[in-house]
């Protein structure tokens, strides 16, 4: 199969899992008007539920600033072994769409960063 179907019907499976989230969180807002950024946890809510649809595993996340704008990354791991894809995840404080895409595709730098943080974990965890 190829690679980049494989990328591209994973980044589909995501968009269509975080539709309902991103319709609630939005719900929410409206609720708080006052409410101007997206805090971390609101970030790592959206991110988690997203990747229990799929069965990821969140491997790190931050605040960064990114062609002038603040934004929440979160990347990710789905699969196992040689089926083990990395994704990346990203929203601007300000808020909008949530941004989801594999590190293969991305142009944001964390996303150079997001295989071989994995590779420590895992060299980490056999250490263990």
């Amino acid at each position: 199969m190829d690679a980049q179907l494989d990328d591209k019907a994973l980044e589909n499976t995501l968009a269509e899992s975080l539709a309902d989230l991103v319709a609630a969180d939005v719900a929410q807002a409206d609720l708080v008007p006052d409410a101007k950024t997206v805090s971390e946890d609101e970030f790592v809510e959206v991110v988690g539920g997203a990747l229990e649809a799929v069965g990821g595993t969140l491997l790190f996340k931050m605040c960064v600033e990114n062609e002038g704008e603040a934004q929440h990354v979160a990347a990710a791991s789905v699969g196992d072994g040689g089926n083990r894809q990395f994704l990346l995840l990203t929203l601007p404080t300000s808020g909008g769409a949530l941004k989801v895409e594999t590190t293969a595709k991305s142009t944001n730098p964390v996303a150079g960063i997001a295989a071989a943080y994995a590779g420590l974990m895992d060299a980490f965890q056999a250490a263990a």
